[in-house]
Order: C-alpha cells, then structure tokens, then sequence
C-alpha cells in the first residue's frame, strides 16, 4: 500500500494547501459528498493510518476519521441527487468539492484534488490517484467516505427496505431487486442507466 506524504503539499510553496476528494459517484442514489481538508502543521506526527479511504477497512477508516477531525481545518460540500441530475454527476463532484472548500474556517492559497481537473474557480492541481500521494488528499477521502456513509445510514433509516446502510446505494444485486421490488424515491438519481431503465419500463 503506498503511502501518502506532504510532498506535493511542501512543493506549492504554500503554508495553507487543503487536499480535496469526493465519494459516492458510482451509487444509485444519495448524495455526492466531497471533503476539503488542511494540515496546519506539515511536522504534525500523525499516530494513525491516512492513506486511500478505499484501501481501508471500516474501523481504521474511522479512527482516522477521528483524529482528522481533531487536528485539522476541514469542511465538507454535497450535492443531492436531484442537482446531479440537473448538471450531470462530474459537475456535481465538482460543485461539492468547491463547496467544501468555501466551508473552510481558513481560505486555502492551494488546492490539490484528487483526480485529473480542477473544479473551476479553484488555484490548485489535479493529481491522478492523489488519495494515495498526498496526505491531504487521503485525509479528505476518508472525511468524504465516512460522511457519506452516515449520510446513507440516516436516510436508511427512512427507508429500510432498500438498505443503504449495507450498501451505500451501490448497485448490488439485492439493492436492484429492492428497486423492483419498491420502485424508487426522491434521492435516487434519475439520469443514472439502471434508473432510468427502470423508469422507461414503467411507462412503457
């Protein structure tokens, strides 16, 4: 597993540089949740694990989540369903990200997000598999994952007979049967494939 570091932070020169990533493009529903984090302290010892929130299982995940929260300057942004549906899902990530950076209590002079652009409006760098380059990257991964996924764990107790709480709103197979089964509601995203299949079936 790599391991991120603050090299590309010490690189822009820049004393404040938040790290910027999102999660949840791929689910069929909920919300897109992006996070922006800043390390005040680049000498700060850091006793936990940060790395790729993907590449962590759910208890490292959220010790890191904890201690992130503590000791750095973090925001978070979302955009709804109903907003990807309007200006597609890459928009949106991108909306949430900008976001989550006008949320930060301090202005960064440089953003470093995770990915190949940068969201408009935003000074900074793309990086390509940043999560797993740059600290502030993976910081901000795990804030975006953990959010989410309590995000889906509130609205699943709404709606238990989908189960996001299990599945986050990814398209597992016994997620799908439940649309079947159910049919959808207001935070599913409608201009997703398998959704809007689904829709085209009903009206047919």
């Amino acid at each position: 597993m790599d391991t991120p570091n603050f090299s590309f932070e010490q690189e822009s020169g820049f004393a404040f540089v938040a790290g910027c990533d999102e999660a949840g493009r791929g689910p069929l529903c909920g919300p897109v949740v992006a996070a922006a984090v800043i390390f005040p302290d680049k000498n700060i010892s850091i006793p936990v694990l940060i790395t790729d929130s993907k590449q962590m299982n759910h208890k490292n995940r959220a010790i890191a989540y904890d201690w992130i929260i503590k000791n750095t300057i973090w925001a978070i942004g979302q955009c709804s369903a109903a907003e990807i549906d309007e200006i597609n899902i890459l928009q949106a990530s991108m909306l949430a990200m900008r976001r989550a950076v006008d949320s930060l209590a301090t202005k960064p002079e440089f953003c470093l997000i995770d990915g190949n652009r940068v969201p408009k409006d935003l000074t900074g760098r793309a990086i390509v598999k940043g999560d797993s380059k740059s600290i502030s990257i993976a910081a901000a991964s795990i804030i975006a994952k953990e959010t989410r996924d309590k995000i889906m764990i509130e609205l699943a107790a709404q709606f238990p007979q989908y189960d996001w709480d299990k599945n986050a709103g990814y398209p597992t197979s016994s997620h799908l049967q439940a649309i079947q089964k159910y049919g959808i509601n207001q935070h599913y995203r409608k201009t997703y494939k398998s959704i809007r299949e689904l829709l085209e079936k009903k009206d047919n």
